[in-house]
Parts: C-alpha cells; structure tokens; sequence
C-alpha cells in the first residue's frame, strides 16, 4: 500500500512538473511566435520573364521595381513550365510529379482534383501553424482540396479563370459565394486583393502578436484577356510598333541594368500555339496570327489588332502591381513591411496558347471586355518572355525562367543585389521553413515522410553562393529537361535532346549534343533515373517495370550515333583524315 502511495506521490508531482514545462512552453511558444518574421508570396499567372520593369520590361510595375531596389532579383530561377504542377511544388516542397500532381512517363497527373496527392504530400500551413502562425490565401488555387481542408485559416477562391469581371465560380473560406453578374463594377485583380488587405486588417486586430504566411496567388495575366478600361487606354498607343523592336529594347536594358549577359535568341517564325484549335481561330477572324511572324509581314489589321492584345496584357499587370501596391501599404500600416519576407513569381513563362473558351468572343466588342475572349498568342509570348525561347508549357528557357524578388529589410541587407545562382520554385518552402524557424516534416500520422528535394535560398539572402545541388529536373506535356551545374539537356515532346551550356548560352542558341554525345547520354540517363525515382515514390503499390516509350529507344539510338560519330572524328582526327576547312 505504501509503495501505491509512493507512486501516486510520484505521478503527482509528474504530472504538475508536466504542467508548469506546458505553460512555460506555451509562454515560450507565444514569445517565438510574436518575434517570428511574416512571409508573403505573391505569384502571378502566365507573366514573361521580362514583363516587370525591374526585369527589362516597359511595363509601369513601380512597386515591384521597389521591391526589388530594396531587395534581391534571382536571375536564374525556375518554375516548372505550367500553372497547377507550380502551384503543386509552392505549397509542398516537392516536384509536383513526387505528390501525383503532374504527370510522369505511362502516369497521370493534372489539375484541379485529379490525382489526389499522397497523405504525407501536407501543405505549408501544417508545418508552419505549430510554430503560432495564421494562414491566409487570396487568389488561385488549382491544387487538389480546398484551402481551409489544406490547414489556412481563411481564403477567397476565385475559381473561374474565364472571367474576370463575371465569375461564376468562387469561394469564400471554401463556401460557394453567389455567381457575379457582368457590370457589377467587379474585376478579379481588385478582389484577390481587396481579401488579402481584409484578412491584414483583421490579424492586426485579432491576432497582432502571432506571424502570419500569406498566399497571395494573383490570375493575371492569365488568358482571357480582360482589363479595366481606364488601365488598357494608358498603354493604347505603346504597342503600335514592331513586336521585335519592342523585343530587342526589352534586352537592351537587361543588358544595360546587369540583368543578363547571354544573346537574344532567334525567333522560331514556326513554332505556334502548344495546343491547335482551327475553329477558335475562326471565331477570333483573320487579324489574329498564330506564328511570331515579322511585323512587316502583318496586315494593318493583324498589326492594329495585336497591338491591342499586348496593350491589354500590359494594362493587367500594372493592375496587378497597382494591387500588390495596396497590399503593400496595409502592411506599412501594421507596422509588418519591416519583417515580413516578401517573394514575388510566375507560375510559367507567357504563353503563345490562342483559344476561345467560357463566355465566348464577341469581335464587335472592345477588346479587353466581359465580351471577348482574346489570348496573348507566339508573337507578343516571345517577346514577353525576352531573351529566353519558346513559351509556357514548353520546357526551354522561355517556358520555364521566372523573374524572383526577394524582400525583407530585417533579414536581407543587400538592396538593388543580382543573385545568379541557379534555383528553382522547390526551394521556396525550404527556405519559408528556414526563414520561421520550422523544421520539414520527418512523419505524418506514425508514417515517414520522404525528405523534400529543394535548398533553402537564405544563404544567397547575404551573398551569392552554391547550395550544394545535384540536379534540376522538368518533365511536362512530354517535354523533358533536366540541369546539372551549367549544363541543361532538354528535348521538346517526340523531338531528340539538345545540350546547352547555361554559362554562356542561355538563349539556347548552340546545340553541343553531337560534339559531347558522353554527356548528353549521362545527362539523359540521369533525367530517366530521376522519373523512375519519382514514379516508385508517387506509385508505390504499382509496377516499376514499364515498356519502353518511342523517345526512349530514339534516345539510345541518337546517343549512339552521337557517341559512334564523336569517337570517330576523334578517331579520323589522330590519323590525319579530317580534311582542314
């Protein structure tokens, strides 16, 4: 009985030893929590590489250029080529191929709620709200679930990618909000951010001693292009001129401002749309052009009518950097700006897509209205996404490069800094998690959690320096990619690699695929044991073993070949039979 007695006494003073570490670890946790940094990341949609002024653009983007004048470019990072897979990589760490969120070789993958993520694939907010931190969401989604299911604490959903001064489908804290009716004075871009300020203004009053993240996820410049009337008059006149000069002074100032050093790639005057639909260009008329043809080539009304396609585009951003700027003066206004990490990206490169979806096109409408359906197309694509090629979806330069502003004046000194090494949107949680404080997930629910690929960006935040990376991988819509070091392999879908060197050659101009057929067949090799490495950790429960697709046996014939004719020349070489030039 006395030995109960003893182990009562025991677990007494346990238990109230357990309580008072609780309380001290709260009070703790509370202190950690109100000195935490915020972090806002604010991604665009389908925006070009040089789009933004501080990128080389002529677009008027005053606050971005502040923010980067105040902060960091990155001059070569990456995404991955498409909206969903990028939006995937931004809330989970992973390659969107690792959580089933695009697809991989005899796979699926997709947007919206196609190919569920894996349990432990969690999202930010999981890792982050243990620390104390509120979570917030404007904007896009195009990840599978809703946001408040994936651990934020309030969203507004906009849904509807086809209208952008009607949407018929929206969500307030994941509940269905009433369709908008045309003329009610609504445009997206003002509404994702009229949220976001909103859910600033109500963690001032209601949680001002805890961080908050927010996800800010703008629509634009996304197709259809739709702009406010008073933002497309101001750049009515800009684009009445050579898409190529307008092209060729975009890299003359990112030449001029230190930007980049690489040449201005050739225009691929055949290369189109992604996808082709014959009837939408129909309904659009004979002033659209779905080849980035020389504008001396173009009729006065092809030239009038996409003068005011790029006019529009240009007429969303700046409303989007009119909107950011609004954001931006809530958070002076809390005091936050200071010590809140501000990151600013698109989800892909511009898009040369041509399509009529939704409401439909009206050609008697103003361009830029509820009644028209108008897209970006390959010409103005190509000059958006200046010096890089080809376009969103597409796996070179120009597809997948994204401008990156970091800013942060309580952790980041440098102002006006170039940052040049190499990264990629799957560092982007690494380096949220590095910056509060949190560590990555080690298990879920009793189960491990597979370490994440990405490298935290922190350390560039002071100087810049190597992150100790192995390799960056891209595999979309068939077009594979991967990097090591300066070195890039990439091959569009159905079509043999090409090997680049990044160093000097950015513009993917000089193929060196048949004069180093060793490392295009070590590179290729690597890019397809990454894909099985992903598809073994995506697909546990399913065959590894899978039948050879055609580009595969091409590829071992092209390296063969490539190979075969490498050593030969060597061969000829030493014996004397290559004739001079």
């Amino acid at each position: 009985m006395q030995l109960v007695k003893q182990w009562i006494g025991v677990a007494v003073v346990v238990w109230g030893a357990s309580l008072v570490f609780r309380g001290l670890s709260s009070s703790c946790d509370a202190a950690d929590a109100s000195s935490r940094p915020n972090v806002l990341l604010v991604v665009a949609d389908d925006l070009g590489y040089s789009d933004p002024g501080c990128y080389g653009g002529e677009i008027d983007t005053p606050h971005l250029d502040r923010l980067a004048a105040n902060g960091l470019r990155f001059t070569q990072f990456y995404n991955t080529a498409r909206c969903w897979p990028t939006r995937a990589v931004l809330m989970t760490g992973y390659y969107a191929q690792q959580v089933r969120r695009d697809a991989l070789p005899g796979k699926g993958g997709g947007g919206g709620n196609r190919n569920q993520r894996p349990e432990w694939a969690r999202l930010l907010p999981d890792v982050l709200k243990p620390l104390g931190y509120r979570a917030y969401h404007s904007g896009k989604w195009h990840i599978d679930g809703m946001p408040l299911e994936g651990g934020f604490d309030k969203s507004y959903l906009l849904q509807d990618q086809g209208r952008f001064f009607n949407p018929k489908k929206h969500f307030e804290d994941d509940q269905a909000l009433p369709a908008v009716e045309k003329n009610s004075g609504f445009y997206g871009t003002v509404a994702i951010a009229d949220h976001a300020v909103k859910c600033l203004k109500q963690h001032q009053q209601e949680f001002a001693d805890k961080p908050f993240f927010h996800y800010l996820a703008f629509t634009a410049p996304h197709f259809p292009l739709h702009a406010l009337p008073e933002d497309i008059a101001k750049y009515a006149d800009r684009y009445q001129v050579d898409w190529a000069m307008v092209r060729n002074n975009r890299w003359q100032r990112q030449q001029s401002m230190g930007l980049l050093s690489t040449a201005l790639s050739e225009v691929e005057r055949d290369l189109g749309p992604p996808y082709h639909f014959p009837d939408h260009l129909k309904i659009l008329g004979p002033a659209e052009v779905n080849r980035p043809l020389p504008w001396n080539e173009l009729t006065s009304e092809q030239q009038t009518f996409q003068a005011a396609k790029m006019a529009i585009h240009a007429a969303m951003i700046d409303r989007l950097d009119q909107e950011l700027g609004r954001v931006l003066k809530q958070l002076e206004a809390m005091n936050a700006l200071d010590n809140t990490l501000i990151m600013f990206l698109s989800d892909n490169g511009a898009s040369a897509e041509i399509m009529v979806r939704d409401d439909g096109h009206d050609p008697k409408a103003s361009p830029g209205s509820a009644e028209t359906y108008l897209c970006l197309g390959p010409g103005w694509s190509t000059t958006c996404n200046t010096p890089f090629r080809r376009h969103k979806t597409w796996v070179h330069e120009g597809g997948i490069s994204t401008p990156l502003i970091a800013h942060w004046p309580a952790g980041i000194s440098a102002k006006g800094e170039f940052r040049r090494t190499a990264g990629h949107v799957i560092d982007i949680v690494p380096t949220i998690l590095d910056v509060c404080g949190a560590q990555p997930l080690q298990e879920w629910k009793g189960k491990p959690v597979p370490p994440a690929p990405g490298k935290s960006l922190v350390p560039l935040f002071s100087s810049d320096q190597s992150v100790g990376r192995d390799y960056l991988w891209w595999f979309h819509d068939g077009h594979r990619a991967v990097r090591v070091g300066d070195w890039k392999l990439v091959s569009p879908k159905g079509e043999p690699w090409e090997l680049y060197d990044l160093s000097t050659d950015r513009a993917e101009q000089h193929d060196r695929s048949t004069e180093m057929p060793e490392k295009t067949a070590r590179l290729s090799s690597q890019w397809q044991q990454v894909a099985d490495e992903f598809t073994k950790l995506a697909w546990p429960d399913e065959p590894t073993a899978k039948p050879e697709k055609p580009w595969q046996n091409r590829d071992r014939q092209s390296s063969r070949r490539l190979f075969n004719r490498g050593w030969c020349a060597v061969a000829k070489a030493s014996l004397g039979f290559v004739r001079r030039s």
